[in-house]
């Protein structure tokens, strides 16, 4: 039969901390009891403001002449008597009693977590209580600021950043174009006027060739007259690997611009790769020629560029875009001429710009005829080395032989034996113009 010690407790309420009870000696058993409940020491994570009861009970043997009484400690410190719910009663076996404290509490202070101990005579249990953190918004709402942020950060320098990246890489690992027979890398078409010829004389013409190392083929002349392209344009196009026009507002007066530009368009992508169209910011919004929406509906198969006012600086974006839309450029250190003909080994002088083969040094005659009046041979090929040696005098009078001959106006013959295995394969853009009679 289950005996029960009622003390007046009361429920979830805070507890103050008292003074040290006075020490009265408890009866301690032979035989320390039994604790059950906690079966070991448990540490909760409580959240503020919660209320939890601390249960602790053991089992002692009847037959012990001792009479257990709980008692609570909080950090140390006794908590008073009437803080706890005592129950006492006998197992079913009549031969073990069993006792539960139980002690509740209310967590609404920092001060009420700590280290709570159950003594049970010579037993003891103990719960650690800790406060949990609640996860608030404040840490995802500055994670997701701190990613946004990277993203703007991110696409801020690939907008201020694209055009330089993609210039390196293709001026790193873009295709050459090289062994094409051309010899200029752009063709420039312009107007008349003396605003476009400033543009591109002395604005668009320094800026590549002696910036980028560029060359360029000017012209001024109407590349469609009648709608059609001449015989002039084709084979100087042929020559050219891109085709740049300065579409101003003069431009747009020719007639092939006024009468038909959609097919016109079509005539010069026939004959260049994606060409290049330069419009003006002045003039671009007061244009109401139908020519620049043409030109917005292929954008994949032209490339419009706008000259703004900042575009004057030599690192501004215009000049990146032209880059990009220009073949990419090849430097050969110590090469002369083209280096399309270089590369093949071709000493034709008809293919290298500047030929040693031509010497035309000579002093012109008083009358200022130009075509006869040249002192000294036209066509002259390098003389001979000097070695020294028996052979020197020979090689000596050889050269005084040959200066004597063209003072005394005879030329020395061409040697043209080597005009079969000259290489004229990376040329296209020779024209012969015969009729039937001819042939």
């Amino acid at each position: 039969m289950a005996t029960t010690v009622a003390r007046p407790a009361r429920s979830w309420i805070s507890f103050p901390i008292r003074n040290p009870l006075p020490t009265v000696p408890p009866d301690l058993c032979s035989v320390p009891p039994e604790i059950l409940v906690p079966a070991a020491n448990e540490t909760l994570e409580l959240a503020l403001g919660s209320q939890i009861a601390l249960n602790c009970t053991v089992r002692w043997a009847a037959t012990e002449g001792c009479e257990p009484v709980p008692a609570w400690m909080k950090d140390g410190q006794w908590l008073g008597s009437e803080s706890s719910q005592d129950t006492t009663w006998f197992a079913q076996n009549a031969l073990e009693r069993l006792l539960a404290s139980v002690l509740q509490l209310n967590l609404t202070h920092d001060a009420d977590f700590g280290v709570f101990a159950c003594w049970v005579s010579n037993a003891t249990a103990t719960f650690t209580l800790r406060r949990a953190e609640v996860a608030g918004h404040v840490p995802a709402v500055l994670a997701a600021l701190l990613v946004l942020a990277l993203l703007v950060l991110l696409a801020g320098l690939y907008v201020r950043c694209r055009l330089s990246v993609l210039l390196w890489y293709r001026n790193r690992y873009g295709e050459l174009e090289i062994n094409d027979g051309k010899l200029y890398d752009a063709y420039v078409s312009h107007a008349t006027t003396p605003d476009d010829r400033k543009f591109v004389h002395f604005i668009v013409k320094p800026q590549l060739e002696n910036r980028y190392g560029y060359k360029l083929f000017l012209d001024e002349q109407t590349i469609l007259p009648n709608s059609e392209p001449s015989a002039d344009l084709i084979m100087n196009v042929s020559r050219c690997r891109r085709l740049i026009v300065v579409l101003s507002v003069a431009y747009l007066e020719q007639d092939w611009c006024n009468s038909s530009f959609r097919e016109g368009l079509w005539r010069l992508l026939e004959l260049s790769k994606k060409p290049i169209f330069i419009v003006f910011e002045s003039q671009y919004r007061e244009i109401t020629h139908p020519a620049i929406s043409i030109l917005k509906q292929h954008r994949s198969a032209v490339t419009l560029l706008v000259w703004r006012a900042g575009s004057m600086t030599p690192s501004s974006d215009f000049w990146k875009e032209l880059c990009l839309a220009l073949p990419r450029k090849v430097s050969f250190q110590g090469a002369m001429g083209d280096p399309q003909t270089q590369l093949q080994e071709d000493k034709d002088p008809m293919l290298i710009l500047h030929s040693s083969y031509l010497d035309s040094s000579g002093d012109l005659h008083p009358d200022g005829d130009l075509g006869t009046g040249l002192r000294g041979c036209v066509f002259r090929s390098p003389p001979p080395p000097r070695i020294g040696g028996p052979s020197a005098p020979v090689a000596s009078a050889a050269g005084v032989m040959e200066d004597a001959q063209l003072r005394a106006g005879q030329r020395p013959e061409l040697d043209i034996s080597d005009l079969g295995s000259r290489n004229y394969g990376a040329r296209t853009d020779f024209y012969c113009l015969v009729t039937e009679d001819d042939i």
